[in-house]
C-alpha cells in the first residue's frame, strides 16, 4: 500500500472526531439559540460542561465507528457505499450513548440535542470524508499517488480493465506497460521499470493462462517485491491473505505478502518511533561512555559509516532499498575491505551461505570486543530508527553483497523493513544457521502482530547475555 494511501486513510480518524465533536456543538448551540423562542429551555446546560461531554462522546463514537470497521484500509473508497456506512456507523454510535444513559439512569437535559447531534454527525462525517475522497481523486487525476501498473493478458477481461483503468482515474491506477504473456520479453520490461522504479504493481488479467505461469508469475512478484493482483479463480488455493476490489464487475485480488500493511504498518510505525526515543534517552549515558572508550582505545572515528575507499556503509532494507547505514566502530581503522578480499577471505567460516563470519577475528579492538558482545556497537540503529530506515523488529540489514548471493526464496526478508532484534536474533543470534534464520523471518513476515513485536522486544535483553561470536 502505497505512501498517500495510508495518510487518506489515517487523517478519517480525526476528521472523524472532529466531525462529531461539530456536530455536538452545532446542536448545543441550535437549541440554545432559535429553538429557545419555540420551546422554553428548563435546564441548564453550561457550555464547558457541555464541551466535555462532546470531547468524551467523541471519543466513544470513533470506537464504535473503529468497530464498525470504518477504519479499515482501503486503497479507494465509492461515496455511495461510505454515504451508507456512515449512517449505519453513526446511528449506532448513538444507540449506544442512548442505552449507556439508560444504564446509568440518568435523563439527558434535552432530547433535540441528542437527535440534532445524530442527524448533524451523519451530515458533518460524510462531508469530511466526501473532501477526503475528492483531494485523493484530485491527486489521481494529477497523476499524484496513483498505482503503477503492468497488465499481462489477452481477451475480454483485460480490455475491459484496460480500458477502465484508463477512462477512470477514481479508481487511482495507470497502466504503464501491458503483455499478452508473461515470458522472457515481458519479464524484461518490467525489470526495466522496476529498476527504474516505476512499477507498483503487476496485474494477471488473463483467466485462461495456464497454471504454471500463474506460479512462475506469482514467484517472480515475490521474489522483487512487486504487489500481484489477479483476476478472480486463477489461485483458488494459492494464498490465504488476500484483499479482494472489484473493477467493473471484475474481481481483482491481491495477494497480501504480510498482515504489516495498511493499519499494521501505521501500529508499527508508531511503536518503533516510541521505542526508538525511549530507547536513545534510557541509554544516552551508555552511549556516551561508549563513545569516549572507543576514542581513547584505538585511532579512528566513533561511528562505524564509511568504507576503507570513504564511500558510505551501505545495508539492504524495504524492497531492496540500500540505506546509509552506522554503528558504533569496533574495528581497527582501514580493515573492513578485508572481509571480503586479503588473508581473511579465506576464513570465512559460513561456507556456502550468503553471509560472513570469521572465527578469532584479528580486525577487532578491546573495546569492540566488548561491545560486540552485548551488542552495544549496534545501539545507534535506534536513530535509523527514527530515520525510517529500519524497525524495532524485523529481519537482519545485511550488505549488499550478501543480498546479492541471495537464493529467490531468501529474498522474501526484504518485504519489511530490516530491524535492531528479530525473530532469528531471539533464537539463535548469530550462531543460527543462515536458512534457519530466513525459516523464522518469513514466518514472522507472514504472521505478524503487535503482540509478536511485544514478545520479541521483551526477550531481547535476555539474548544479549548469552555467548555469542560476534560478526
Amino acid at each position: 500500500m502505497k505512501r498517500s494511501e495510508i495518510f487518506f486513510n489515517v487523517v478519517l480518524l480525526p476528521l472523524d472526531y472532529l466531525a462529531i465533536v461539530l456536530a455536538a456543538l452545532t446542536a448545543y448551540f441550535l437549541r440554545f439559540s432559535s429553538l429557545a423562542d419555540l420551546r422554553p429551555i428548563v435546564f441548564e446546560l453550561p457550555f464547558f460542561e457541555f464541551l466535555n461531554i462532546a470531547l468524551l462522546v467523541g471519543v466513544g463514537m470513533v470506537l464504535v465507528l473503529a468497530i464498525a470497521k470504518m477504519y479499515v484500509m482501503k486503497s479507494t473508497r465509492k461515496i455511495i457505499d461510505e454515504f451508507g456506512r456512515v449512517f449505519l456507523a453513526c446511528s449506532a454510535g448513538v444507540l449506544v450513548i442512548i442505552l449507556t444513559i439508560f444504564l446509568q439512569r440518568e435523563l439527558f437535559s434535552s432530547r433535540f440535542i441528542i437527535v440534532a447531534a445524530w442527524a448533524l454527525a451523519i451530515v458533518y462525517v460524510f462531508i469530511f470524508r466526501l473532501i477526503v475522497i475528492l483531494v485523493q481523486r484530485y491527486f489521481f487525476k494529477k497523476g499524484i499517488g496513483t498505482k503503477r501498473s503492468y497488465l499481462i493478458g489477452a481477451g475480454r477481461t483485460k480490455d475491459e480493465l484496460l480500458m477502465t483503468f484508463k477512462k477512470r482515474y477514481v479508481f487511482g491506477i495507470k497502466v504503464i506497460g501491458e503483455s499478452a504473456q508473461f515470458d522472457e520479453r515481458a519479464e524484461g520490461k518490467i525489470l526495466e521499470l522496476w529498476r527504474n522504479h516505476n512499477l507498483d504493481e503487476i496485474v494477471l488479467a488473463d483467466t485462461s493462462i495456464n497454471h504454471e505461469t500463474d506460479a512462475r508469475l506469482a514467484e517472480f512478484c515475490e521474489e522483487y517485491n512487486i504487489v500481484f493482483k489477479y483476476a478472480a479463480d486463477l489461485f483458488k488455493t494459492y494464498a490465504t491473505n488476500i484483499e479482494v476490489n472489484t473493477v467493473s464487475g471484475i474481481p481483482l485480488i491481491e495477494l497480501k505478502k504480510t498482515p504489516l500493511d495498511g493499519w499494521g504498518r501505521v501500529y508499527k510505525r508508531i511503536l518503533d518511533i516510541v521505542g526508538a526515543t525511549l530507547a536513545i534517552i534510557v541509554l544516552s549515558p551508555i552511549l556516551l561512555v561508549t563513545a569516549i572508550a572507543i576514542k581513547f582505545d584505538s585511532k579512528g572515528t566513533v561511528f562505524f559509516s564509511r568504507k576503507d575507499n570513504g564511500t558510505k556503509v551501505k545495508r539492504v532494507g524495504l524492497g531492496g532499498e540500500s540505506f546509509w547505514y552506522f554503528k558504533f566502530r569496533s574495528m581497527k581503522l582501514k580493515t573492513d575491505s578485508l572481509r571480503i578480499s586479503g588473508e581473511l577471505a579465506d576464513q570465512d567460516i559460513r561456507d556456502g551461505s550468503p553471509l560472513t563470519k570469521f572465527k578469532d577475528d584479528p580486525r577487532i579492538t578491546r573495546v569492540g570486543a566488548f561491545i560486540r558482545k552485548l551488542s552495544i556497537d549496534e545501539l545507534p540503529e535506534f536513530f535509523l530508527v527514527l530515520r525510517g530506515k529500519m524497525s524495532l523488529v524485523g529481519p537482519r540489514p545485511h550488505l549488499p553483497e550478501e543480498v546479492a548471493k541471495y537464493k529467490k526464496h531468501h529474498k522474501r526478508v526484504l518485504d519489511i523493513k530490516p530491524g535492531i532484534t528479530g525473530m532469528g536474533q531471539v533464537s539463535g543470534r548469530s550462531d543460527l544457521d543462515f536458512e534457519e534464520e530466513v525459516r523464522l523471518d518469513v514466518y514472522y513476515i507472514e504472521n505478524w502482530s503487535i503482540k509478536t513485536d511485544l514478545q520479541i522486544l521483551f526477550k531481547t535483553p535476555f539474548i544479549l547475555f548469552k555467548k555469542r561470536n560476534a560478526l
